[in-house]
């Protein structure tokens, strides 16, 4: 198979797998040194760094051939799909093509599982030791870990990798063992736990060897089993507190062509997606629990954001006087972010707090209005109900399609 045919089907495959951005990666360039590559360059746009930059990945799977048979994978054992394979070869001289003509800034590859777990990550790892040795490439690389492989093949991608990760795919262990039956949530979680280990060594001797500056990561598959997004997020909050992952991905199921009975046919909302993005950066950034957000059983929301509809259950803190509160307690005031609530307790240290500042500052201020007060600002007495409030400030309904039947198409 020629290499474009390939890279066809290989990149292809890859889309499915959402964890790929390149946050928290250090700055490297080759600038007046030998090497290739940078965690700086621009180019094709399709990750973003915590500063707001646009970067490129090469996104690709060494193979979709498989041994397993994860039912909602469409690269699964018993799946009907082209396969094709790369050699470690083929993906460096991609990856050094591309970068080359400036195409990517980086490389973000995953596998499926071919002869053992073993030999998987063997290939995984020898791709990004070629790249760092033989040509000095400075580019972020991100490899997809194989769980049940050798804790030392793991040890040494990190030696290698900007980011690791360990897709626990699905938030229950009775998911896990129903859709994926090779897989095993202990095994996961032993990976994960590892890599925490390798990462706190390295913390706390800054002198060790590298080990994945950019930390683990994972994905949860949203849609492809009952679980809801109260056992979503929880097990997300226990997956941040235990491993200290910089991030947790979502990924809405896509149903896929002869797909079994055993996942649904059709694809979740991709704004119940959306929402559980919201309500994971408020459980990183905003100090929110899972259980605040999600008290009980049930899906978020769909018609306002998590930090509105908590807001909205929970009057009792409202309105809030800006000119008293922490910084905190402001930053969860729908409308009003982490930067701007410093901003706020910065500038009333100089004078109070008025209307005309949250305007400059750029707040929702349809949103904030019937959550505070300033200098010169309270909402009316009598302020509405949280219903009639949740039906002015839900956002606008989506316009139906006339002939969803040619949109199937």
């Amino acid at each position: 198979m020629e290499l474009n045919d390939k890279l066809e089907i290989l990149a292809d495959a890859a889309k499915y797998d959402a964890s790929c951005a390149s946050s928290g990666a250090p700055k490297r360039g080759s600038e007046g040194k030998d090497g290739l590559g940078a965690t700086t360059g621009m180019g094709i746009c399709h990750s973003y760094t915590p500063d707001g930059r646009c970067v490129s990945l090469l996104k690709i799977l060494l193979t979709n051939f498989c041994v397993y048979d994860c039912q909602y994978c469409i690269n699964r054992r018993t799946s009907n799909v082209p396969r094709a394979r790369f050699s470690v070869d083929e993906v460096v001289k991609l990856t050094h093509d591309f970068y080359v003509r400036n195409y990517i800034d980086g490389l973000f590859l995953s596998s499926g599982i071919i002869q053992s777990s073993d030999y998987t990550m063997e290939q995984l790892v020898a791709v990004a030791r070629q790249l760092r040795e033989v040509h000095n490439f400075r580019g972020y690389i991100h490899l997809k870990t194989i769980p049940d492989a050798d804790p030392l093949l793991i040890a040494e991608a990190g030696r290698w990798a900007d980011r690791l990760s360990v897709n626990i795919e699905l938030p229950t262990h009775d998911s896990v063992s129903r859709l994926a039956p090779e897989k095993n949530v202990h095994t996961i979680k032993l990976a994960m736990g590892s890599i925490r280990r390798k990462l706190d060594q390295k913390a706390e001797e800054p002198r060790a060897p590298a080990f994945a500056p950019a930390g683990q990561s994972t994905q949860m598959i949203v849609g492809a089993d009952a679980s809801d997004d109260h056992t979503i997020l929880n097990t997300a909050e226990t997956l941040y507190g235990s491993y200290k992952l910089k991030r947790v991905y979502y990924s809405a199921f896509s149903p896929i062509p002869q797909s079994p009975k055993s996942v649904p046919l059709a694809p979740p909302p991709l704004l119940r997606e959306h929402r559980l993005y919201q309500a994971d950066f408020l459980l990183r950034g905003y100090g929110f629990t899972a259980g605040e957000l999600m008290p009980a059983a049930g899906n978020l929301a769909l018609d306002v954001d998590p930090k509105l509809g908590w807001a909205l259950v929970n009057r009792e803190h409202f309105p809030l006087d800006l000119n008293r509160a922490d910084e905190n307690m402001i930053a969860r005031v729908p409308g009003i972010g982490l930067r701007n609530a410093k901003r706020i307790v910065e500038l009333r240290r100089i004078r109070r707090i008025r209307w005309e500042d949250l305007s400059r500052l750029r707040c929702s201020m349809k949103k904030l209005a019937p959550f505070i007060v300033t200098a010169d600002y309270k909402p009316a007495q009598g302020a509405a109900s949280s219903h009639l409030l949740r039906r002015h400030l839900a956002d606008a309904s989506e316009q139906m399609n006339l002939w969803p039947e040619l949109q199937a198409a």
